[in-house]
């Protein structure tokens, strides 16, 4: 079988068997209904009830027997498990004749699709709830639930279309040598609990499952490379560049710089609290998004002014005298608020009231979340930055940094996403403090590419040329001002791409954390002039895989780094 390669997302090499997990999701058929009287009602209810209770204690159990972070993952599951609002919804269709199984699913289906169009680090959630929900339809069809095989006498690749932390929180480098998903993401709990565990993991790998049971799988977490059946020298081969690379980013530590001693801040993309210790551990200089939907997604009410100043102080003190630069809420749309009045249908919600447009409908959410961040910066040393998503035109910016000034926040900046944002940034840094590039939906804008919908992934690849022309015309704009131009999008944490960034005028770099040592160390091995030289050959190719490879040419330094 040939080398599949997907994303790596937790370093080194592992070999073993692989072990395939077949499990297929529980679906219960649609109109699936009771009986119909009160007392047929009153019985699925409480049929549904006791499964999710029984699904939570168990998450709580294998939560309190791993501890450290896979117990804090499970127990959060639990509490999602246990969530009020889900158990309306489920009343609710239960009410209107639903049997258990399919009130459970379709209760659950709404808060997947929440967290689906969120995207990003709220999106890799979605896997969680995935897990709870088949859980608690196998305990209502009295069927065995999913799992992963006990200690085999040698660790296994463990294979998987996704894995959930109730799978994998109490395993470890004895039972298992590697994993390997088709789906999942940088910050998915399959990558978060790998990391934890010292374990090589690749997830986005097409095809994985594919595997032959009982196959020898060569997994490297670094390149995301998975070569099923190597031979010995391919194991040794790939041993060896694991442990040079180690090396490498052993040797790169303090802020970002170039090699010729050029700064470039590199900052870390947090979803909460929560994510602030690996932010820490590799080394993050500072925030450079705040994601803060978590406070407002899946609520009755908006969080008052209060929680939302305890979560933004909690981060702000993490890092003191740096930059917390936080993105104001960006739902609406594709990602409603239960508390706000339904909008009007929206045929295509990415172009829709969403972001900075949500707030200019509802002033008091803005209001409310501004006055918090604050009252958090005065009680804090970090320096605190604030930016708007979704911001089109130049009075768009001057309206919100009015806003800001109004709030008592200093540092007023917007998010280029929308091509408009990058042909006039300009005009916007006129008012603008900064401006940060999210690569993600200024690729689905751009390219009319939905980046939800996987058939168009070649067209959201942060290499096209024509995305890295509207990068660069950020980061001129910028400059003209005087302003910094960050990048956030999850294309900075690509080494060869962060240099290009650099050579086309970007000023920092934010991206998850774990990415953060090999991106310092492609800076240090790298000059400015060989990141110009990179990002002016990468921007005259005519197609992304090209833009790659031209790039790479002028970056000698990523061999070293076996990326």
């Amino acid at each position: 079988m040939n080398t599949l390669t997907g994303v790596g997302v937790s370093p080194g090499v592992g070999v073993g068997p692989a072990h395939v997990l077949a499990y297929e999701a529980i679906v219960p058929a649609p109109g699936s209904r009771h009986g119909g009287t009160a007392e047929d009602a009153a019985a699925e209810l409480a049929l549904a009830g006791r499964a999710l209770e029984r699904v939570a204690a168990d998450l709580e159990g294998r939560g309190a027997r791993a501890g450290g972070e896979a117990g804090e993952i499970l127990a959060a599951q639990a509490m999602m498990a246990r969530d009020p609002g889900l158990a309306d919804g489920v009343a609710t269709l239960v009410g209107a004749g639903t049997s258990a199984a399919r009130a459970v699913y379709e209760a659950f289906g709404h808060y997947r699709d929440l967290l689906a169009a969120a995207g990003g680090y709220l999106g890799e959630r979605v896997a969680d709830l995935d897990d709870i929900r088949d859980r608690a339809i196998a305990v209502i069809e009295d069927r065995p639930l999913p799992g992963v095989p006990e200690g085999t006498g040698e660790p296994y690749v463990l294979v998987a279309r996704d894995l959930a932390p109730a799978d994998t929180a109490l395993l470890s480098p004895d039972v298992v040598a590697a994993f390997v998903t088709e789906q999942g993401g940088p910050t998915s709990h399959t990558a978060i609990l790998a990391r934890a565990m010292g374990v090589p993991a690749v997830v986005a790998c097409p095809g994985a499952t594919s595997i032959a049971q009982g196959t020898p799988v060569l997994v490297d977490g670094a390149s995301g490379l998975v070569r099923p059946a190597p031979s010995d020298d391919e194991v040794t081969e790939a041993r060896n560049a694991a442990a040079a690379r180690e090396a490498v980013l052993a040797s790169a530590t303090g802020p970002g710089t170039t090699a010729d001693g050029h700064a470039v801040p590199l900052l870390a993309n947090i979803g909460g609290p929560r994510d602030v210790a690996a932010a820490l551990e590799h080394g993050a200089e500072g925030v450079g998004l705040y994601r803060t939907e978590f406070l407002f997604l899946d609520r009755a009410e908006a969080p008052s002014a209060a929680e939302q100043e305890a979560a933004y102080l909690e981060v702000l003190d993490a890092f003191p005298g740096g930059r917390v630069t936080v993105r104001t809420l960006d739902a609406g749309a594709d990602k409603p608020l239960a508390f706000l009045p339904p909008g009007a249908h929206e045929p295509n919600p990415a172009l829709g009231e969403r972001g900075l447009r949500l707030f200019r409908t509802h002033p008091e959410i803005m209001d409310t979340q501004l006055a918090a961040l604050a009252a958090a910066a005065a009680r804090s040393s970090a320096r605190l930055q604030v930016m708007a998503p979704m911001v089109a035109t130049a009075e768009e910016a001057a309206w919100f940094a009015d806003a800001c000034d109004a709030a008592g926040l200093p540092s007023a900046g917007v998010m280029v996403e929308i091509p408009s944002a990058a042909l006039r940034a300009s005009d916007l840094a006129v008012r603008a403090g900064f401006l940060s590039v999210g690569t993600n939906d200024l690729a689905q804008y751009a390219l009319a590419a939905d980046r939800q919908l996987g058939a168009l992934t070649g067209l959201q690849d942060a290499w096209q040329p024509a995305l890295l022309d509207l990068v660069a015309l950020a980061a001129a704009g910028a400059a003209e001002r005087g302003r910094p131009c960050g990048v956030c999008g999850e294309a900075a944490a690509d080494p060869a791409l962060a240099c290009v960034f650099v050579g086309l005028g970007v000023t920092s770099l934010s991206m998850s954390a774990p990415a953060l040592p090999a991106v310092r160390a492609a800076l240090s091995r790298h000059t400015r002039q060989q990141c110009h030289l990179a990002a002016d050959a990468a921007r005259a190719a005519s197609s992304p895989e090209a833009a790659r490879a031209e790039a790479r040419s002028h970056l000698p330094g990523l061999a070293g780094l076996a990326l």
